[in-house]
């Protein structure tokens, strides 16, 4: 038997969103009869620009795609107000993550994270052979005090989703920027901001990064959610150009394809697709929150594009809305087992989402 890392032997599997095709062939159902509302996606696709966008670069994929993605650098870096030195790109921010696991982690060192934090997070730190340090959640959300309190000598990483995934809680503006400021120099916090754009008035950190002052600072965001290209696999970090320099000699030389450049490219450009996008998640959150109200349904206050509902057992609520073509995602991976996650879809996809979840209840 081959001598595999003994680093993976516990290491837990993600398990992703099922894809639609998956539970049509399970299930014998039509695939166009199947709604996903499972992953945290664009129910309105990607934008317009971007979808001519990527029909265009088609054409080109005989080609290596630029390994710097220098005209997406560029026009990222003018519409944040940094350098494109700043920035660093990724197949989704996911691999972000694992640039700054292979940057700074070893065996015996430290990594904090919250207790319902983003999975990947603990995954790759265990992959590194590092110690993940769970710090306690209040009220399903981030414990910022006690995360600071956690740091110690051996700490090299801390990880914070803002607005945080699965919860969809969002930290307390002055306890975060008390945060920010607090985490050692000498320690890397990595601010997720995937949902960010979902926000009405998020706390900006960018400057922070435009001045240089805070070097440990990196912020990761994505055109998976708002943009609507989950599937094209396309992140970002934002970070001190020292420490972006140094993940750069880590980051594969074509990590990010010619389609997805052409599509995040053109994808900045449709403010009205994001307005959309916002507006609609703004009316969804609230339909389901004044559904579970009504059907007295504990559920968490969101602050992202999904919502997540005390629905007893998570698994077999999931279970039955997936028979009935409604694919959601039950929250037992994430030590949250009563619970289930839905994902905020077109109005019609609401509706349909709540009656299957009242069937299955």
């Amino acid at each position: 038997m081959l001598p595999i890392n003994p680093s993976l032997k516990n290491l837990p599997v993600y398990q992703p969103g099922r894809p639609i095709e998956e539970v049509a062939r399970e299930l014998g159902l039509p695939a166009d009869s199947i709604i996903k509302v499972a992953s945290n996606e664009n129910p309105f696709g990607p934008s317009p620009l971007a979808i001519a966008a990527m029909q265009k670069a088609i054409a080109g994929v005989n080609l290596y795609p630029d390994g710097n993605a220098f005209y997406l650098k560029h026009k990222l870096a003018a519409k944040l107000g940094i350098e494109p030195a700043n920035l660093i790109l990724g197949n989704g921010s996911n691999e972000i993550i694992e640039f700054v696991a292979h940057a700074l982690l070893g065996p015996g060192d430290d990594v904090i994270i919250s207790q319902f934090c983003f999975a990947i997070y603990p995954i790759v730190a265990k992959m590194s052979g590092a110690n993940v340090i769970t710090v306690s959640a209040k009220n399903y959300g981030h414990d910022l005090p006690a995360m600071l309190r956690a740091i110690t000598p051996r700490t090299k990483i801390v990880f914070v989703a803002n607005p945080n995934n699965p919860t969809g809680t969002l930290a307390p503006r002055e306890e975060l920027i008390h945060f920010v400021n607090d985490v050692p120099d000498e320690v890397l916090l990595v601010m997720d901001e995937a949902y960010i754009e979902f926000l009405n008035d998020p706390v900006d950190l960018v400057p922070l990064i435009r001045l240089g002052a805070r070097k440990n600072l990196l912020l990761m965001r994505t055109f998976s959610k708002i943009y609507g290209l989950a599937g094209l696999r396309i992140g970002y970090g934002i970070g001190e150009s020292g420490f972006v320099s140094a993940l750069e000699k880590i980051r594969q030389p074509f990590n990010v394809n010619m389609v997805a450049q052409s599509a995040a490219f053109a994808a900045l450009d449709d403010d009205e697709h994001v307005r959309r996008t916002r507006a609609n998640n703004f009316a969804g959150l609230e339909f389901f929150e004044r559904a579970f109200r009504e059907m007295k349904l504990e559920f968490v206050p969101s602050s992202a594009n999904f919502i997540l509902g005390r629905v007893g057992n998570g698994q077999k609520v999931f279970e039955a809305m997936q028979k009935q073509g409604v694919i959601t995602r039950p929250m037992g991976g994430y030590q949250l087992p009563e619970w289930l996650r839905i994902s905020i879809g077109t109005p019609q996809e609401n509706e349909r989402s709540l009656k299957a979840l009242k069937l299955a209840l």
